[in-house]
């Protein structure tokens, strides 16, 4: 993998880490869409750990 793809993948990885955060900080947070972000960011972790 180029280093480029590579920091692609570590920038969305933050960024969904990012989302994860903002959401629990809410007085409600939506318990859903954080159990989808934190999947997808196991599969960002996956992919990144792969290469």
């Amino acid at each position: 993998m180029d280093n480029a793809h590579l920091a692609a993948l570590e920038a969305k990885h933050a960024g969904l880490d990012a989302l994860i955060v903002s959401e629990m900080r809410r007085p409600l947070p939506d318990e859903a869409r954080i159990a989808q972000l934190k999947k997808q960011k196991l599969r960002l972790k996956d992919e990144i750990t792969r290469q």
